[in-house]
């Protein structure tokens, strides 16, 4: 593949007649998605935008977003992310700080506020509305002359993508367009004949493993149901009628069907669950496989590598399934992998635990360092131990916060877990929990998880509170948010602290 954008462009505009996506009962052909990204091509070309202008779109989960995508990429124009799932104040901000020349959005999310920064710094606003007459169209009057300071791309095009904000404050980072050749690599790689098995969406276009979906969806020429939003019983349905051999998804999703006591027949026609993005417990991934009969298929990837560099495959799963049980894969072609000591970050041996480094070529020349500790075994396969940069430091003591979210997610009761580390005068930190409880397990307590994290863990992985919430916060590409979850606590212990007295006589 000489040029990605290239060949992306032959595929849009290869078979127009083909159903390629379904959304909320409406069917679309590759013809239908082409012509909107084609329009706003053309929009933008009529308005003088300069090649080197990034394009900010407010992007969701709708196949019109997917288009024009597909067609700014295949025309090699430049592409900044925005999120959708903030207030119209904060994108208004965001485009005041970017000054982008052109500016894309559903036609709900031209609010008064967004379309005054738009028209401030003398942004090109082009609203996309399936509803409208003309489903590509310019907001308000025509920009005269385009800001000279406009937000720019270079040295050559590409895409800027939001990191998960699992962390913290979510990055922009830049994936030159040729680079995006490792989107259909992380779709494909080892999946066989199962890649071309129909797939359901849920994935936000935002993240890194949505916007991989959206560019190879062309390329790998399978039908998408696209979901605005995970729910369980539009899953389901597309599940049913549709009759993937494959699906995938965070682990967010297996949990939430199981939870749900969807009917395995509902779920019959899948082989393989192709997923990432947090740890999937070997002890979960036994209980889908008993009630469903599908095997999970688990990988690891970041939006820095562009999509996923360790994965099992479907030849792996046969043969290692067990011997290797617990493992997140091995590194993919063309990827090279190594461990490096925390502190002095000198190469360590097969075996030993310390930060994971990756070589990729299509991205850099240099090895990538993260913040993952894993440890790589003498046949390449990886155990993936949590971050290094979210160890709780209780007292000298370092505790994994994965490895006490492990222990609640043994309990029967507890459907999802995480755990951060809370401020602390006396020991520095100490660990606090949030855990969100199946259906049917409502008269648990915070106490009776305590006690059973005591009975899994030594005394000092104990958390200090476990609060028991309706549902974890989550960023939009479904991963736990971590500064949600640490806000949430304080709160709770905070609205404690204030509460009055209970007067006992």
């Amino acid at each position: 593949m000489t040029d990605f954008s290239e060949c992306l462009r032959a595929a849009i505009h290869a078979t127009p007649e083909r159903p390629v996506m379904e959304f909320k009962g409406r069917v679309f052909t590759a013809g239908e998605l082409a012509t909107y990204g084609d329009a706003l091509i053309a929009m933008i070309e009529a308005a003088g935008v300069p090649e080197d202008a990034a394009i900010g779109i407010i992007l969701r989960n709708r196949p019109i977003h997917a288009a024009v995508v597909q067609g700014l990429v295949a025309m090699r124009r430049p592409i900044t992310t925005i999120y959708s799932m903030q207030s119209a104040q904060a994108i208004a901000a965001d485009l005041d700080a970017s000054r982008f020349a052109v500016v894309v959005a559903d036609q709900e999310d031209w609010s008064e506020p967004v379309a005054a920064a738009a028209r401030r710094n003398n942004t090109v606003a082009i609203a996309l509305d399936l509803g409208a007459e003309s489903a590509v169209e310019l907001v308000g009057e025509p920009v005269g002359t385009i800001s000279a300071d406009y937000r720019r791309i270079v040295p050559e095009p590409g895409i800027e993508i939001l990191s998960s904000g699992t962390t913290g404050t979510p990055k922009r980072i830049l994936f030159p367009y040729r680079m995006l050749i490792r989107a259909v690599e992380s779709i494909t790689y080892g999946r066989g004949s199962e890649t071309l098995s129909a797939d359901i969406v849920t994935l936000p276009f935002t993240g890194i493993g949505g916007m991989c979906g959206v560019v190879a969806q062309p390329l790998v020429a399978r039908y998408s149901a696209l979901l605005e939003k995970f729910n369980v019983p539009e899953f389901v349905d597309a599940a049913r009628r549709l009759r993937p051999t494959l699906l995938s998804g965070p682990p967010t999703i297996p949990r939430m069907l199981m939870d749900a006591n969807v009917a395995p027949e509902d779920l019959s026609s899948v082989r393989y669950w192709y997923g990432g993005g947090s740890p999937f417990p070997p002890e979960l991934q036994d209980e889908f496989e008993e009630r469903y009969g599908i095997r999970t298929i688990w990988a690891y990837g970041a939006t820095e590598f562009c999509g996923t560099v360790i994965s099992w495959t479907i030849d792996l799963d046969r043969e290692y399934r067990q011997a290797k049980r617990g493992a997140v894969g091995k590194a993919l072609p063309g990827v090279e992998l190594r461990v490096v000591d925390v502190q002095t970050h000198t190469v360590l041996t097969p075996g030993k635990a310390g930060y994971l480094e990756a070589l990729i070529p299509a991205i850099r020349p240099d090895w990538i360092r993260t913040t993952d500790i894993v440890e790589i075994d003498v046949d390449g396969f990886v155990w993936h131990h949590g971050r290094g940069d979210g160890a709780i430091l209780r007292g000298g003591f370092k505790i994994l916060p994965e490895k006490v979210a492990e222990a609640l997610l043994v309990h029967p009761a507890v459907l999802d877990a995480c755990v951060v580390g809370l401020a602390d005068r006396r020991l520095g930190e100490v660990p606090a929990a949030a855990v969100m409880l199946r259906d049917n397990a409502l008269s648990v307590t915070e106490p009776m998880l305590i006690e059973h994290v005591r009975t899994l863990l030594p005394a000092n992985h104990v958390p200090a509170r476990i609060c028991i919430l309706p549902e974890l916060p989550r960023t939009t590409s479904l991963k736990i948010d971590l500064s949600a979850v640490r806000y949430r606590i304080e709160l709770e212990m905070g609205a404690e602290n204030d509460a009055p007295a209970v007067n006992s006589a």
